[in-house]
């Protein structure tokens, strides 16, 4: 039997058109025994870590308008993509306005913001993600953080950490320690978030 309650759609999706697709979503899902009202109110209660790299395809602000390698398998020139913190950050803002709850967005290396003064990964700060955490306050989210060990010429044989070259192994190793660095100062800046 379908929900007699009137589930509170958020006013950003106030519109007639939404309002009477979420009606009829309701009826449908409802002659099927599923109450689309609890399957909201649920799904506000989880948050979600969003990757960072579903919008530019992984290419990240690191190497513009290089080609992606270590192995992974994406063009990084869909039409649209981000083509900066500052786009992809208001991509995100309006991903997020879709998707009830509070959410987290899981950021990689690659997505530092450095000045355009080049920063090898080995040496990557806190304050290189600044931008980030202050976005993150400001709307609510949570960080989550990943070191980006692909995409870079140290990377090329297809081993970083495991690489049998130590110096090669050493800048990956080094690269994982900055980056719990930064997970860290994201987590005393942003704790209890999303």
């Amino acid at each position: 039997m379908p929900s007699t309650r009137t589930h509170k759609v958020p006013a950003r999706w106030a519109g007639k058109e939404i309002q009477a697709a979420y009606s009829l979503a309701k009826e449908r899902y409802g002659l099927l025994g599923v109450d689309t009202d609890q399957a909201l109110d649920t799904l506000a209660g989880i948050s979600i870590s969003l990757h960072c790299w579903q919008g530019d395809d992984v290419a990240g602000f690191e190497q513009a308008g290089a080609e992606l390698g270590g192995g992974i398998a994406t063009t990084g020139n869909y039409p649209g993509k981000a083509r900066n913190a500052v786009e992809l950050r208001a991509d995100l803002d309006q991903a997020y306005s879709l998707i009830p709850g509070r959410h987290r967005l899981n950021l990689h290396a690659i997505y530092a913001e450095t000045g355009g003064v080049r920063v090898e990964r080995d040496e990557l700060q806190p304050e290189h993600f600044s931008a980030w955490i202050d976005w993150a306050k400001e709307k609510g989210h949570g960080l989550d953080f990943n070191p980006t060990c692909f995409s870079h010429p140290k990377a090329d044989s297809g081993l970083t950490l495991a690489s049998y070259d130590a110096g090669i192994r050493r800048f990956w190793i080094d690269h994982c320690i900055a980056c719990r660095k930064i997970g860290e100062r994201f987590g005393q800046e942003l704790a209890r978030r999303a």
